[in-house]
């Protein structure tokens, strides 16, 4: 079967402001049907990054294709393919919602005739249809960020980039934008800029941890959950053995002492080594009172790669 293309294939991003590289190197690609989360503290390159992906800002260096169209070449085809919603929705408070989802139908090049039926089926889908005579400026903060996002989609794009969506609402709030993000990730692909973790692990299917304008981390999300691949155990025991005879079991690569009786094992995750660890404490007396995956979190990756530097220059 060939490669699908990707919605958004970004490589060699970089964007200075002066002697200031804000954004270095950076690669990204989306894949309908999985939302990405990129991860970072305030101040690592996320929004820059956002603005060059949807067009908004040109990069210094680099290459943008959305949906298999050159975004630098061929801006208006590129982005007929891309919603946005920028950290500071652009909505009008003069404006009717309805109105307002017309009017930006128009921008992103929807046939006046089919205006009126997109605005319609995205206050449907965003829990608009009771406030669609409502001016803007009179709506609550969470239905704005409904309208922003509304606005984003009105055209029935690919690719959507969401850039901190929740940032100001109450948990009520949240809970319902991010039951919208998840049910347009079914059907689109999604890049979501956060600084909030558990917006992350409750919505995206891989991560990308931006620290100083470089993704130092990419993966599936499903590394931090998923059982077959783990590559730490921790293991309490009534007689711990001396080291010699836990390296004698293939595939521990490293024993840490944690507490007495108690165990931390690195191991090699492509082998069955906690099975083989059990064998051995049931054969050699050991006393098996507890093993556990010792998986790293989210939490703390992105605590390791954000600080290390800070670390460094501390020491």
């Amino acid at each position: 079967m060939p490669e699908t293309t990707p919605l958004i294939d970004a490589t060699g991003l970089c964007r200075d402001y002066g002697a200031l590289r804000a954004v270095d190197d950076v690669d990204l690609r989306l894949e309908r049907g999985e939302i990405v989360g990129l991860l970072g503290q305030n101040g690592a390159g996320k929004t820059s990054t956002m603005d060059m992906l949807c067009g908004v800002l040109a990069p210094t260096a680099g290459a943008i294709a959305i949906d298999g169209v050159d975004l630098l070449e061929s801006p208006r085809t590129a982005k007929r393919a891309l919603g946005y919603l920028a950290e500071h929705p652009p909505l009008y408070p003069d404006m009717s919602v309805r109105g307002y989802l017309a009017f930006a139908a128009a921008l992103h090049g929807v046939p006046r005739a089919g205006r009126g039926d997109a605005s319609d089926r995205v206050m449907s889908l965003c829990g608009l249809k009771d406030v669609a005579h409502r001016l803007i400026g009179n709506l609550s903060k969470g239905y704005r960020q409904r309208v922003g996002i509304a606005q984003a989609i009105v055209h029935d794009p690919a690719a959507i980039v969401l850039d901190e969506p929740t940032v100001g609402l109450d948990p009520i709030q949240i809970r319902a934008i991010r039951g919208l993000i998840a049910d347009l990730g079914r059907e689109h692909g999604i890049i979501l800029s956060t600084h909030i973790l558990p917006e992350v692990q409750a919505l995206c299917s891989r991560v990308a941890i931006m620290h100083h304008g470089r993704i130092l981390h990419g993966g599936p999300m499903s590394a931090f959950t998923d059982d077959t691949a783990v590559d730490r155990i921790t293991v309490t025991l009534r007689r711990a053995p001396v080291d010699s005879e836990l390296h004698a079991i293939e595939g521990i690569t490293g024993v840490e002492h944690l507490a007495p009786g108690r165990l931390r094992l690195t191991l090699d995750p492509t082998r069955d080594v906690p099975e083989r660890v059990a064998e051995a404490a049931v054969h050699a007396g050991w006393g098996l009172l507890e093993m556990t995956p010792d998986r790293a979190s989210l939490e703390q990756l992105f605590v390791e790669l954000t600080t290390a530097d800070t670390a460094e220059a501390s020491a």
